[in-house]
């Protein structure tokens, strides 16, 4: 009865110019916008926009949806008022997606971390903000360099906070979150004196090498590329077989893909849509630390860093917040050529300074420290032959006479630099193995030409048992630079 009143009404009510126009056969179609789904798969939809003259007829005549074939949901439900309508607003979406040279797209995953960084991770992503523009500026150079998209340094963003010591769970390290084999396979220095994984500039030369690589892998698709960062580009390639296809949504509803790998995609959309108009998201007093810089000089032999902090006039935590890579209280020995960051605008007045220091006063040996518990059968002489220390020094640090009983106690052991930390984690290890009676493993870092036969035939093995132990398939693909499991055997057999 209400539908037959108001078709009633509309037949004397006069129309606006605006309104003919809109509902006129002859008008130009409404144009659209693009809009998003809530499914998580990221792909658009098509709804009408609110133009000036549907504006004007919906404002003047609210019954016209039926005459502009309107959805009926774009509008409040009608209530029992005197004219029949309730007050009415057309939903559109807020999102409006900043510039960017990677795919930015809205969907339910990209919107959990939006609500995230806003709210519960709103303390945390504020530091990462205020950090970014520190390393942003170099690390964009280098991607243009690189001719890679300059937004990719979001990436670095979720890994690590832009943080250069940053360290995971996994002994993922440095800014770009660099494991030690994916390091060395793009020619980053990691010793007991450098890990250049938290070297800003090198890593992100080195990130930026193996994002190009997965992109070409994945055909060209950067979220595959940055799924593979995550995963390694075997889990994906997997994941791709094993769903058969290579949409990076549709991957992540299957049970194959970690849950960190799946958030992986939409945390770095999120990020760089935040990061892009932080304002629009509450980070309007973010207080952003300036981009670093310094310059660079040759150290011609092992120097210690309180001595180049001195001939320039900075503090020790200057010399050291500038070259993270470096591990130790000075440059690395046997490295005449080491490439040292001061502080911008000092290279001459070091140069001038450094030069006038003698080599033997540049550098000072020092005395490390082990902090070693010892075990059942464990004895002075042992202690001290395992970390190259003089027996009677050992026991006369910790007050031992030589027949006491050691099991158990914690001692402290002089030792050479760098070789404490080496020893106690080497005799951890392997007590850990022995008491939990764990398998020893042997890996292989895979080569250029490598295939499942020739490596199955190098280490006596079949391709099916490497298969196996590797979750490959039986006629798989090896990358170079991946490591795999060559040999497995029981602590009590191992030599």
């Amino acid at each position: 009865m209400k539908l037959l009143i108001i078709t009633a009404l509309l037949c004397l009510l006069p129309l606006s110019a605006a309104a003919a126009q809109a509902i006129s056969p002859q008008a130009a179609p409404h144009p659209v916008t693009d809009t998003f789904d809530r499914t998580g798969k990221g792909k658009s939809v098509r709804k009408p926009a609110r133009n000036a003259a549907v504006h004007t007829a919906l404002s003047d005549e609210k019954s016209l949806y039926t005459a502009l074939e309107l959805p009926t949901s774009e509008f409040l439900a009608a209530d029992d008022s005197s004219d029949g309508f309730a007050e009415f607003e057309l939903k559109i979406p807020d999102y409006d997606l900043p510039k960017s040279d990677i795919p930015l797209t809205i969907n339910s995953k990209v919107e959990y971390f939006l609500n995230v960084f806003q709210t519960t991770g709103r303390i945390w992503f504020g530091k990462w903000l205020s950090r970014s523009e520190r390393y942003i500026p170099m690390m964009k150079e280098v991607l243009r360099k690189k001719s890679l998209p300059e937004d990719l340094v979001y990436l670095a963003m979720i890994e690590s906070g832009f943080s250069p010591h940053a360290y995971s769970p996994a002994n993922a390290v440095g800014p770009w979150q660099f494991i030690a084999g994916t390091g060395k396979r793009y020619a980053l220095r990691i010793d007991q004196w450098v890990d250049e994984r938290r070297d800003p500039l090198k890593s992100t030369v080195a990130a930026a090498m193996y994002l190009k690589e997965l992109y070409r892998l994945f055909n060209n698709n950067w979220y595959l590329a940055a799924a593979g960062y995550n995963a390694g580009e075997n889990k994906i390639l997997r994941a791709i077989d094993m769903y058969d296809s290579n949409d990076f949504w549709e991957l992540a509803e299957g049970s194959y893909l970690k849950r960190e790998t799946k958030d992986y995609v939409p945390k770095l959309l999120a990020a760089a849509i935040v990061a892009k108009n932080p304002e629009k998201y509450g980070f309007a007093d973010v207080a952003y630390l300036p981009p670093i810089e310094f310059d660079t000089v040759l150290i011609p032999s092992r120097t210690d860093l309180d001595l180049v902090a001195n001939l320039i006039g900075v503090s020790h935590e200057t010399i050291k917040e500038l070259n993270p890579a470096l591990r130790k209280w000075c440059t690395p020995p046997d490295y005449p050529q080491y490439e040292l960051n001061i502080p911008k605008g000092e290279k001459d007045l070091f140069l001038a300074a450094y030069a006038n220091v003698p080599v033997e006063e540049r550098y000072t040996e020092r005395v490390e420290y082990a902090s070693y518990r010892a075990r059942k059968g464990d004895t002075i002489a042992s202690i001290s032959r395992r970390f190259g220390a003089d027996p009677k020094e050992v026991a006369e640090l910790n007050n031992l006479k030589q027949a006491r009983k050691l099991a158990g106690k914690q001692l402290k052991i002089p030792t050479i630099p760098g070789r404490a930390a080496a020893v106690v984690a080497r005799s951890a290890s392997a007590a850990e193995n022995k008491k939990k009676g764990k398998q020893v493993v042997q890996y292989y870092t895979v080569k250029r030409g490598d295939t499942l036969t020739s490596v199955a035939r190098r280490f006596n093995v079949t391709t099916k048992v490497i298969a196996v132990w590797n979750n490959l398939k039986p006629k798989g693909i090896l990358m170079p630079g991946k490591k795999i499991v060559v040999a497995k055997s029981d602590e009590s057999s191992s030599s």
